[in-house]
């Protein structure tokens, strides 16, 4: 007779997703729409406004997020131009997607400390995107957050050492 038991241990419980995490996964969803399809704003916005768990999402950063990555989504892009190897509209749909909210977030959303909004960049990537893409979307916004936040990144490093 052993002392080890005869099943595995219980796998702790998935805390439940944040409201922001949630409104960064159905505004992915929205600009992965928007960058296949072409298809309007309001129409997207629409769309996912009837997704499920969308009630439970922060509608405020949802909507800041889908309406502002696509009017903004050439001076996004330019900004991740300097720190990726292709043109972003050669990128997956879900990669430019995850790094055009990354690059909002840094650029617009400054009670989001820059190290969590690379975090839910790379989270994002992991749940939608390619086998190894949230490695890519990582080391993309980790060098534009250096553009883009440079005070607060030199702060942080600094503190490090």
């Amino acid at each position: 007779m052993s002392d080890t038991p005869d099943t595995p241990p219980a796998a702790k419980p998935a805390r439940p997703k944040s409201a922001r995490r949630r409104s960064r996964e159905i505004a992915l969803q929205g600009l992965y729409e928007w960058l296949v399809g072409g298809a309007e704003v309001g129409v997207i916005d629409a769309h996912m406004r009837e997704q499920d768990g969308f009630d439970k999402c922060d509608r405020t950063h949802y909507d800041a997020l889908l309406t502002g990555c696509i009017a903004e989504a050439a001076h996004l892009d330019a900004v991740l131009a300097r720190h990726v190897d292709r043109k972003t509209t050669q990128l997956s749909p879900v990669e430019h997607g995850v790094l055009l909210i990354g690059a909002y977030e840094l650029t617009h959303c400054m009670d989001i400390p820059y190290r969590v909004a690379i975090n839910e960049a790379v989270e994002l990537a992991k749940s939608f995107g390619g086998t190894d893409g949230h490695k890519y979307v990582n080391g993309v916004l980790d060098k534009a957050a250096g553009d883009l936040r440079p005070a607060e990144v030199a702060a942080k490093r600094n503190a490090g050492r």
